[in-house]
């Protein structure tokens, strides 16, 4: 499992066939005064294709997270074969510093950690500093995806899980929204204790209210708790999203091949299916254009295709759930815009929660909506007096602690 280093370099051909697509769009007509109630708004579509066409810079975007250090190397995953897999592994300059798995989701992206990265692996005598590496998910970004069937939550686990072994780190912790969030669960599950050391994440899975046959002593405690003002809300953005905006996933799940035909031939499509996402599921997040572009090129340009990449919703639909209890200690951020809230006490049915944070700001993306607080509630979770601190012997992430 040798490392190679990687740049990105998207060949002139690609770049010039992208812009003959976008030649020779389609654009649908669009219902007065329609605004977001029917999708992505015909205006939004049309200055952002008019842009990736004539003007829009691919290769300063290139040449940007080429600052990042990037690799590759190949990862045998039990059954499947060997993937090449893309990752970022940005090592902080303290040698004891804390090696910490970030993983990204759909529509995400490696990139959307690079915010983060100049924040945690900072050195500072009050805060603890990270190794942070993150990997394009296979089927994402520049990692190879799997031909065959069945390449489940399992699998991503895996491959993260061999990734940081091989990297040399035989002791970890996890961070990890939307996919990530039930990926680095997973490598909770079939890796913790031994191997991963802590779990925290943006977007805690729940499978509902305690019962009294799952966890009786939560069943109580969520009889005589009050719900929050924040829980309440959460709650209802949640039934809003199951009703209103839950229809990608069940069409992804189901018969992604048949979505991917678009996302693949047309990149107007492919913008508008993901622009709503991005839109939609931040906290009025102020992108430009070009920031937008380089997002949604990235998709475009991607190893496998776009369709790769939303094939994990189909083999999650068809394979058993998670059902195993998370003992490492495990932290949550909450964020207002967040898809799927749940009160903290539904989470603890699944997980030994022992910190919640919660914040007026940010959705589903905080990492690189809101960097700066992330790196916070990481730093109080994993620094010293935090619910994890010393969970990786010998690394605490301090010069001197």
């Amino acid at each position: 499992m040798s490392e190679t280093p990687f740049k990105l370099s998207i060949p002139d051909a690609d770049i010039e066939l992208l812009r003959k697509k976008l030649q020779v769009t389609r654009l649908p007509d669009e219902l007065d005064d329609a605004k977001w109630d029917y999708g992505a708004p015909l205006a939004d579509i049309k200055r952002l294709a008019a842009r990736w066409e004539n003007g829009y810079d691919w290769r300063k975007y290139e040449a940007e997270v080429n600052k990042i250090p990037q690799f590759t190397r190949d990862i045998e995953v039990e059954g499947f074969g060997s993937l090449n897999i893309h990752y970022v592994h940005q090592k902080s300059k303290l040698g004891n510093a804390i090696p910490l798995l970030y993983v990204h989701g759909w529509p995400g992206l490696f990139t959307e950690i690079s915010k983060l990265l100049p924040l945690l692996t900072a050195v500072a005598p009050d805060q603890p500093s990270f190794h942070v590496v993150t990997y394009s998910l296979p089927g994402y970004g520049f990692s190879e995806g799997c031909k065959k069937k069945g390449f489940a939550i399992k699998q991503y686990a895996e491959v993260g899980h061999k990734l940081m072994l091989a990297l040399g780190y035989k002791e970890y912790v996890t961070e990890g929204g939307d996919w990530g969030s039930i990926i680095t669960h997973k490598i909770s599950a079939l890796y913790g204790g031994k191997y991963a050391k802590a779990w925290h994440t943006t977007c805690p899975p729940s499978r509902g209210p305690p019962t009294f046959w799952s966890a009786p002593g939560l069943f109580l405690r969520n009889l005589i708790t009050p719900i929050t003002e924040f829980e309440r809300k959460g709650l209802a953005r949640r039934q809003d999203f199951l009703t209103k905006g839950n229809a990608y996933f069940l069409e992804q799940a189901s018969k992604p091949q048949t979505l991917g035909y678009s996302l693949t031939d047309s990149p107007v499509g492919m913008l508008a299916w993901i622009y709503e996402k991005l839109i939609a599921w931040t906290d009025d997040y102020p992108w430009t254009d070009d920031e937008m572009l380089n997002w949604i090129s990235t998709y475009w340009f991607s190893r496998s295709g776009p369709a790769a990449s939303i094939r994990i919703y189909y083999e999650y639909a068809h394979s058993a759930p998670t059902t195993q209890y998370i003992e490492i200690p495990s932290g949550i951020s909450l964020f207002p815009k967040e898809l799927l809230l749940t009160p903290t006490l539904w989470v603890k049915v699944t997980t030994n929660v022992q910190v919640a944070f919660e914040h007026d700001k940010g959705g589903h993306y905080p990492a690189y909506e809101v960097p700066k607080v992330l790196a916070d509630d990481l730093r109080k979770m994993f620094g010293i007096g935090g619910v994890a601190f010393g969970v990786v012997p010998g690394r605490s992430g301090y010069a001197i602690a």
